[in-house]
């Protein structure tokens, strides 16, 4: 395994630890983790239904905090990642944002801002587009979400 895929891999674990404390809550089982270099500058789980806030997803969140430690809106050398692919207005958000990197888990075929409905965060027709790598771990962050709405069930 190449030093890149394992530290996806480690970012991705926390990521998918910040997933369960949502789902410990109630909330979709979403975590999202802001990096620069080795350092997480942010982190996020989604808490929209604790909030009342539609816009409160992981992705958000994450990019919060981290504008603040980083004591700027624009993150360039950051890398996000998320056990689930953003929605649509998450991807627009890392794009403001000018985020470097996106890595994700699991699609999200019915929301997918990313890669399974649009693909915003590497489009040709924006002045920023972000790197984008898909499936990290992706079995274990599909395995959540379907336990989570399986027992809603």
């Amino acid at each position: 395994m190449d030093d890149q895929r394992m530290k996806d891999e480690q970012w991705m674990r926390v990521a998918l630890r910040l997933a369960q404390e949502a789902r410990a809550r109630g909330e979709v089982p979403v975590g999202a983790v802001v990096v620069r270099g080795e350092e997480a500058l942010g982190e996020g789980t989604n808490c929209p239904i604790a909030t009342n806030d539609p816009t409160a997803h992981a992705e958000i969140r994450a990019l919060r905090a981290a504008g603040a430690a980083a004591g700027n809106y624009r993150l360039e050398d950051a890398v996000l990642y998320c056990t689930l692919e953003p929605c649509v207005m998450c991807a627009g958000a890392l794009v403001q944002a000018r985020v470097a990197r996106i890595v994700f888990g699991a699609r999200d075929l019915r929301f997918g801002g990313v890669r399974s409905k649009f693909q915003l965060a590497d489009s040709e027709i924006l002045n920023h587009r972000a790197e984008v790598t898909e499936g990290v771990l992706g079995a274990e962050c599909a395995e959540l979400l379907r336990d989570f709405f399986e027992a809603k069930r």
